[in-house]
C-alpha cells in the first residue's frame, strides 16, 4: 500500500529527534529509509508539496541540510486513515488502522452501522475474527453458514420462520408417489454473480461433487442419482423413499457454488472482497427473487474493538455499531430471543459408566445448582429442562445412593462457556468421591477429534437451523459424535430407525418418529440438553428491518436505511 509506505518512512525520517529540527545529510536520510539518495530526494520533496515537512538543502556533497517536521507521524496516520474512510476505501483504512483499541474506536465509529457511501446504501458491522473460506458442505462457524446462505442459492430454501422450506432455484418440485422420484423444475431467469445464465446442467454438475463430499454423501444416502431429465428440470432418483429431501437441498451446506468457480455464487448478495481484514458483499442485481435493499454490506474484521478472554464465544452478540462508553446509549436492542440451539452432554455407557450411573450424573446437572450458579453474565445463558420446546428431559427419582465411578474422562469443544461447566462439574464430582479428567477439543465441532475413543462424557454445542426437528435428524446422521458415543449395534439401529422416520411422507409423523428417538436416548442417559443461549442485535438510530434469525443474525435482504436528508 503505497499510503503506508509513505507513513514508514515519514516515522524513519522523524523519529531520530522525535520531531525537533534535524541538522542532516542526503545520505544519512537516505540510510535511515533503506533507500537511494536520489529515491530519498524524490520522498522530501512530496512531504514538502503535501505540507509535512520543510526541507531546507545546503549546495555541495555532504553538506548538511536542515529538516523541520511540521505533522506528527500519528496525526498523520490519522488524517491518512480519515481520508480512506470517507473515500470508500476499507482496505487502506484498515491498514492503516495499527492504533490502539480506545483509539481504533474512536476513529472508526463514525463509519460503522449504517451510511449512504457514494449515493450506495452500505452497512458495515465490525467483527471479532476472520471468516472461514466458504467451501462447500458443511462449516462449523455460524457467521459463515449464514454468510454462505447469503452468497449461495439451494434448489430449495426455508423463508423468515416458517420450517417447510420452498422454492428457491427450484420453482417448485413433484414427487412421485412411491417417494422415489423427485422432479425439480428450475426457474428460467437464473445467472450467477459473474452475469452468466445458470444452465440445469452446471447445478447438476454441482450437485454431484457436493454430494460426493464424505459428510455430505451421509445426508443424501439415499440419492441414486441426479439427472437433467429436461433443460429446466432436475430429477433425483433414490433407492429408498427420503421425504426429508427438500428440506436436505434448503439447509446452508446444500447451498451450490459455480461448478468452476467456487466462489460464485446466485444468492442475493455476492463476495465483492473475502480478505482477513474485510469481507465486502454487493447486491446481486439479477438475483431471481426479492431483491436486497441494502447495496453494500462490510465486515470490518477489527479483534483489537474486542475482549479477547470471550473467545470464540457466543457471547459475542452481533453488533452493527459500537462507540465509546457514553454513545452506547444511541444503540438501541432491535430484537432478542432465546436460541433453540443448545449446548448438551452426552455420557457413553460401558462396564466403567452404566445406565443408572449416567443418570445419577444428569440428576447431579438438573437437580442440583450446577447450571444456575455458573458464573457467566446475566443473561448470557438459559438453563433448559427441554431438548426443543414439548420435548422434556426425563425425570427420575433421587439416586443418592448409586455409587459413582471412581474416575471418568470429559471431552469436550468450544464454546468457551464449557471451559466453565467442565471445572463446575470436576470440583463438584470431586466431592461425590468421583475424579473428573478433563480434556478440551479446541474446535467447534467433533470433526478431526482423535481422543473421543477415550471419553466417557461429551459436552458440545449443537446450532438449530430453520427446521428444528430436521436439524436433529442431520445432527444424528451427520456428526463424528455418535459413532463414538454408541456401540456398532446401536449406531446401524438409529440409522435403520431414521430411515424409517424419512419414510414417512407427512411431516408430523416424522416429527413424531424424531421426538421418540430422542426421548429415548435422554430415558436411556445418552444425553441431556445444558442450557440455551440469549441472542441479541443492537442498531443505530437508522438500521431498520432487523430481525433475529435462528443462527443469532438478521436476514441481510431485509435490512434497509432510510435515504439521507437532502
Amino acid at each position: 500500500m503505497r499510503q503506508l509506505n509513505r507513513l514508514n518512512q515519514y516515522q524513519r525520517l522523524w523519529q531520530p529527534s522525535e520531531g525537533a529540527t534535524q541538522q542532516v545529510t542526503i545520505s544519512e536520510l537516505a540510510a535511515r529509509c533503506f533507500c537511494s539518495e536520489r529515491h530519498v530526494r524524490t520522498l522530501l520533496r512530496q512531504a514538502q508539496e503535501a505540507g509535512w515537512l520543510s526541507w531546507l538543502a545546503q549546495s555541495g556533497r555532504g553538506k548538511r541540510g536542515e529538516l523541520t517536521f511540521h505533522v506528527t507521524p500519528e496525526s498523520l496516520r490519522n488524517l491518512m486513515m480519515e481520508e480512506a474512510l470517507k473515500s470508500g476505501q476499507q482496505h487502506n483504512a484498515l491498514e492503516l488502522a495499527q492504533l490502539a483499541p480506545e483509539d481504533l474506536r474512536a476513529l472508526l465509529h463514525p463509519f460503522l452501522g449504517g451510511h449512504w457511501q457514494n449515493d450506495t446504501p452500505t452497512l458495515r458491522i465490525p467483527y471479532y475474527r476472520s471468516l472461514d473460506p466458504l467451501h462447500p458442505g458443511f462449516l462449523p462457524g455460524r457467521a459463515e453458514q449464514h454468510l454462505a446462505g447469503h452468497v449461495f442459492s439451494g434448489l430449495t430454501r426455508f423463508h423468515g420462520s416458517n420450517s417447510e422450506p420452498t422454492g428457491d432455484l427450484a420453482h417448485h418440485w413433484e414427487v412421485s408417489a412411491d417417494g422415489l422420484r423427485w422432479h425439480f423444475y428450475i426457474r428460467s431467469t437464473l445467472h450467477w454473480h459473474s452475469g452468466d445464465k445458470i444452465e440445469t446442467a452446471q447445478l447438476q454438475r454441482s450437485l454431484t461433487a457436493l454430494l460426493a463430499l464424505p459428510a455430505l454423501r451421509k445426508l443424501f444416502q439415499s440419492v441414486l442419482r441426479i439427472d437433467v431429465t429436461h433443460p429446466q428440470c432436475l430429477t433425483f432418483t433414490l433407492h429408498q423413499p427420503d421425504h426429508w429431501l427438500a428440506h436436505r437441498l434448503a439447509t446452508y451446506c446444500s447451498r451450490l457454488a459455480h461448478p468452476d468457480q467456487p466462489m460464485t455464487g446466485s444468492g442475493p448478495f455476492k463476495l465483492s472482497v473475502f480478505d482477513p481484514e474485510l469481507v465486502r458483499l454487493e447486491s446481486h442485481e439479477q438475483y431471481h427473487l426479492s431483491h436486497p435493499l441494502l447495496k453494500a454490506i462490510e465486515y470490518w474484521i477489527t479483534p483489537t474493538l474486542f475482549d479477547y478472554g470471550l473467545g470464540t464465544s457466543c457471547r459475542h452478540p452481533v453488533q452493527i455499531a459500537i462507540g465509546e462508553l457514553d454513545e452506547l446509549e444511541n444503540l438501541r436492542l432491535v430484537s432478542s430471543s432465546t436460541s433453540l440451539g443448545f449446548c448438551y452432554l452426552t455420557l457413553k455407557h460401558s462396564p466403567r459408566l452404566n445406565k443408572m450411573q449416567a443418570r445419577r450424573l444428569i440428576n447431579i446437572i438438573h437437580l442440583s445448582t450446577l447450571l444456575h450458579t455458573l458464573p457467566l453474565n446475566e443473561g448470557l445463558i438459559t438453563p433448559t429442562e427441554e431438548l426443543l420446546p414439548g420435548w422434556d428431559i426425563p425425570q427420575w427419582p433421587d439416586l443418592t445412593d448409586v455409587r459413582l465411578p471412581e474416575t471418568l474422562t470429559l471431552i469436550y469443544h468450544l464454546p468457551v462457556e464449557l471451559h466453565t461447566m467442565a471445572n463446575q462439574l470436576k470440583h463438584y464430582l470431586a466431592q461425590q468421591g468421583c475424579e473428573l479428567r478433563v480434556i478440551f477439543h479446541d474446535a467447534k465441532t467433533w470433526d478431526g477429534c482423535q481422543q473421543l475413543a477415550e471419553a466417557d462424557i461429551m459436552m458440545g454445542d449443537r446450532l438449530i437451523g430453520e427446521a428444528p426437528e430436521y436439524t436433529l435428524e442431520q445432527w444424528l446422521r451427520c456428526d463424528a459424535l455418535w459413532p463414538h458415543l454408541l456401540s456398532a449395534p446401536q449406531f446401524a439401529h438409529l440409522q435403520a430407525t431414521l430411515d424409517a422416520v424419512q419414510a414417512q411422507a407427512h411431516e408430523q409423523a416424522r416429527h413424531a418418529g424424531l421426538k421418540a428417538i430422542f426421548s429415548q436416548l435422554m430415558e436411556n442417559a445418552v444425553i441431556t440438553p445444558l442450557f440455551n443461549y440469549q441472542y441479541q442485535i443492537s442498531a443505530p438510530p437508522g438500521v431498520n428491518g432487523i430481525r433475529l434469525n435462528t443462527r443469532g443474525w438478521f436476514d441481510f435482504t431485509e435490512a434497509w436505511l432510510p435515504a439521507p436528508k437532502s
